[in-house]
């Protein structure tokens, strides 16, 4: 497994080991020890699936507040996603700055995004089937989000007008979201 440091600290990308033959592949995509030797020590505690039926299907910008903040491991099972964080931890100096990623069932990846981050994906084909766990539960009371078309943030999303849910299309731009994260060094 090879485990890739981001621009932003934290932000990991992981590229598991595939071993294929005429029948398909086998991969390993948590191995706790592996993870640990690789800084990754959180207790995850939930899985969740979401499927998204269309192409250009944006779920996000999502994140909790702490202390219910949320350390996400997400990986594609079917198709193929581009995945953005953004830096919401104040006095970071990376803060407000994203990236994204193609996450898809060929390359295999997987994205570790820390507490702290807004996270949302694309769906770049239909019928996408994406996996993640996280180290805490989901909390209604916590669950916050930031517009995935911030003009301060500029996301270069792979479209320009996404499918929606009622609740995606209505977050506030990040200089107006609620937002408790603080930067540690």
């Amino acid at each position: 497994m090879r485990v890739i440091e981001s621009k932003l600290k934290g932000v990991k990308l992981i590229e598991p080991k595939a071993f294929g033959d005429h029948r398909g592949f086998f991969m390993e995509s948590y191995n706790e020890k592996v993870f640990k030797e690789n800084g990754i020590t959180e207790n995850f505690v939930q899985d969740n699936h979401s499927l998204s039926k269309e192409a250009g299907v944006l779920r996000g910008m999502h994140y909790q507040l702490a202390p219910k903040g949320q350390t996400k491991l997400i990986r594609v099972a079917t198709g193929a996603i581009y995945d953005v964080v953004v830096d919401m931890r104040k006095g970071s100096p990376t803060y407000g700055e994203w990236e994204g990623y193609i996450l898809s069932e060929h390359n295999k990846r997987q994205l570790l995004v820390p507490k702290g981050f807004a996270h949302g994906f694309c769906t770049i084909t239909e019928n996408v089937n994406v996996l993640y766990k996280v180290d805490e539960l989901y909390s209604p009371e916590h669950d916050r989000g930031i517009a995935w078309d911030d003009e301060d943030l500029g996301i270069d999303w792979p479209v320009s007008n996404p499918i929606l849910s009622e609740k995606d299309g209505k977050h506030p731009q990040l200089k107006d979201a609620e937002n408790n994260f603080v930067w540690e060094d």
